[in-house]
């Protein structure tokens, strides 16, 4: 695709200027239940990141990563479960926001325990 310089320019300024939905998400382990619960200010960024991360066996997570590779992805799910509702209001904080939403869909899905992944 050949656009002018200028028009690319602006389409990258616009691009970078989007605020991108911030959020919590989910990677369940659809033949035993457990899950991996993550959020970012770039929910959709940080699920494809996750999604690479383990097709390369490079995840942070190393349980996940054995999991993933033993069973393969099909048995795997990605879900966004929640996304932070933004505020026409100075005071909103996206990241404070974030985090309250984070723990409490950790300590609603149990991620620390036998039942996911997350280390307490």
């Amino acid at each position: 695709m050949n656009l002018p310089q200028e028009t690319r320019r602006a389409l990258v300024k616009t691009y970078k200027e989007t605020v991108r939905p911030a959020g919590v998400f989910v990677i369940r382990n659809t033949l035993d239940g457990r899950v991996y619960v993550a959020g970012s200010l770039d929910v959709e960024g940080a699920m494809n990141r996750a999604r690479f991360e383990l097709n390369q066996r490079s995840h942070r997570n190393k349980s996940l990563g054995r999991d993933w590779t033993t069973h393969g992805a099909a048995h795997f799910s990605f879900e966004v479960i929640d996304r932070v509702k933004e505020r026409d209001d100075p005071a909103f904080d996206r990241k404070d926001e974030l985090e309250k939403l984070l723990l409490l869909w950790r300590e609603e899905l149990q991620c620390t325990s036998e039942n996911g992944y997350n280390t307490p």
